[in-house]
């Protein structure tokens, strides 16, 4: 039984409803894509991320799933959170960190895309050093150097993401995700931050 190429069997960045807003469900179930990459990496390279990442998508779906009628758009699922009274604001907190791990992967396929002459672990430095280096401790920056080392060769990441597609199909499979990403991960980041919810 042949396995499909990776962006065939996930849901795409770039299928998620927007017109004014994200829609929340289908975000998550790209999300739960996203974290569904992280295991062709191998050997649980990334594993610390991929749990982080599986409990901030966790975090924002078990609002969603409480509060439906409250939460059919990021956007709206946070400003409901906002106006409880007495509200933890844990949903938010969880997009939040959700948003930052959305953006380091993004910015590393990007630079991966961008020069095809940079290793994949050069890449995701890259990009560590400009999403969430300054929100970890030296402890956590030490462990992520360690896991960013450990990363797959770009051809064999490559492989892995296209299971026997031709390199053309899988260029334009990731360009089609990541710019449905980016868009996603900006949108989010900016209302966050100007409707004074949190910083990405």
């Amino acid at each position: 039984m042949s396995v499909k190429p990776h962006f065939e069997t996930v849901k795409s960045f770039a299928d998620v409803p927007m017109t004014n807003s994200v829609e929340t469900q289908s975000f998550l179930e790209a999300s739960d894509g996203l974290v569904e990459m992280f295991d062709l990496f191998g050997s649980g390279v990334f594993g610390f991320v991929q749990s982080d990442l599986r409990s901030n998508i966790n975090g924002v779906r078990k609002r969603y799933e409480a509060w439906k009628d409250k939460s059919g758009t990021l956007e709206v699922l946070v400003a409901s959170e906002f106006q409880e009274e007495g509200s933890s604001r844990y949903a938010t907190a969880c997009l939040v960190r959700l948003t930052r791990g959305l953006s380091l992967t993004c910015k590393a396929l990007q630079h991966m895309q961008s020069d095809r002459s940079l290793s994949l672990h050069v890449c995701f430095k890259r990009s560590y050093d400009e999403v969430l280096r300054h929100h970890h401790s030296f402890v956590i920056r030490s462990v992520v150097s360690v896991a960013i080392r450990a990363v797959p060769y770009r051809r064999d990441f490559y492989e892995r993401l296209a299971q026997g597609a031709s390199p053309e199909k899988l260029d334009e499979d990731l360009a089609k995700w990541l710019a449905g990403l980016d868009v996603i991960v900006r949108r989010i980041s900016e209302f966050l931050e100007k409707g004074g919810y949190g910083r990405v």
